[in-house]
């Protein structure tokens, strides 16, 4: 699957049209980059505590199964106008399911997150998120997309990441050449898989009857189909999961295998090591059983310290993408000119652009 382009630069939603990477809407919401790093900082932000998201290249079996406990989708696809003749769940229909529709320009990044936290079994969703999920439990779908639009601190989640710019470009209207971009949500409610995208009027009913992991296997589906609708023009896709984050099944996993090793060193009887598994019996098995352990713990450390470096790696780039680098652009143009190095710089560029402009035809 290849990766879109970056959104930034170009608006979300219904009024899509180009702007600067941190120029904000007129509702004062900024354009946020399709990336595992922003949006696991986002979901952060928000509150949400061990989640990530992870960018997904392939929708095989083996890749879905890597991820560990996935709690939903992310799709982002290039927008056009088109028919669906899908039909959607009546508003209240189904009161269990957590929809909104999108009244904010630049917000379907941070809505698709929403629709998963708030519809996830199992997720800690920290004061802010259980406190909005309650106080909007009863509104219908455009109420619960105005109430997103007014939670102070989700849309200072969602702005963080909106560096300071000293040049703002005036909105217009999205022209019919515009690269417009969407994210939307799967997601599984009980034994149902749903689509939820803020822009149609309410969920879509993918599949039912799929439980546990089953529901992966219909989502797949699902996406690959719409590709497959594109497939003749665009070739722009980004997909990823949000999912339990290593941090969390590894370090489960890890505690797990001690709680077994001190179970070998104390002589446990065969039920009695507290994960409801059995113990070998015999000296060549229990020294078998100790070193297996070992070597489970010594592999999950190594998990763990990749995931901890990947961590590191993204909030580095986060940090970059926050920070104003025009005033240091500036700065160095103008000491460049001031010291009669500007210019040669200039033509030396112009001179290597009229060469490869040459070789070219």
């Amino acid at each position: 699957m290849r990766r879109a382009a970056s959104p930034a630069g170009r608006r979300e939603g219904r009024s899509p049209a180009r702007r600067p990477h941190a120029a904000m809407s007129s509702s004062g919401w900024c354009t946020v980059e399709s990336d595992p790093g922003v949006f696991t900082e986002l979901v952060s932000e928000m509150g949400a505590r061990g989640v990530s998201v992870e960018e997904l290249w392939s929708l095989d079996e083996d890749s879905l199964r890597a991820l560990g406990k996935v709690h939903g989708l992310i799709f982002l696809f290039k927008w056009r106008a088109e028919q669906d003749s899908r039909p959607v769940v009546a508003d209240g229909a189904a009161p269990n399911v957590f929809f909104a529709k999108q009244v904010i320009t630049n917000a379907c990044a941070t809505q698709a997150l929403l629709s998963i936290l708030l519809n996830a079994e199992g997720v800690e969703l920290g004061d802010t998120l259980s406190d909005f999920k309650a106080f909007v439990a009863d509104f219908p779908a455009d109420l619960k997309g105005l109430a997103i639009s007014n939670q102070e601190a989700i849309r200072a989640a969602h702005n963080s990441f909106a560096r300071p710019e000293p040049f703002v470009s005036d909105e217009r209207v999205a022209q019919p050449d515009d690269d417009v971009f969407h994210f939307i949500s799967y997601v599984r409610v009980g034994s149902t898989l749903y689509e939820l995208d803020g822009l149609k009027e309410g969920p879509i009913v993918c599949a039912e009857g799929v439980g546990g992991a089953d529901w992966l296997g219909s989502a797949a589906a699902a996406v690959q189909a719409r590709i497959e609708r594109y497939a003749a023009s665009e070739i722009k896709f980004n997909l990823m999961a949000m999912c339990e984050s290593k941090q969390t099944a590894l370090t489960r996993q890890r505690e797990a295998a001690e709680a077994r090793l001190v179970a070998l060193a104390d002589g446990a009887a065969p039920m009695d090591t507290g994960d409801g598994s059995s113990l070998p019996e015999g000296e060549e098995a229990l020294a078998a059983e100790r070193a297996r352990l070992m070597a489970e713990i010594a592999d999950v450390d190594a998990q763990l310290a990749a995931d901890g470096d990947k961590r590191a790696r993204w909030k580095e780039e986060n940090a970059r993408r926050k920070h104003n680098y025009v005033p240091f652009v500036y700065n160095f143009l103008r000491l460049l000119a001031e010291h009669k190095q500007l210019k040669p710089l200039v033509d030396a560029a112009r001179q290597r652009q009229e060469q490869r402009r040459q070789q070219q035809q």
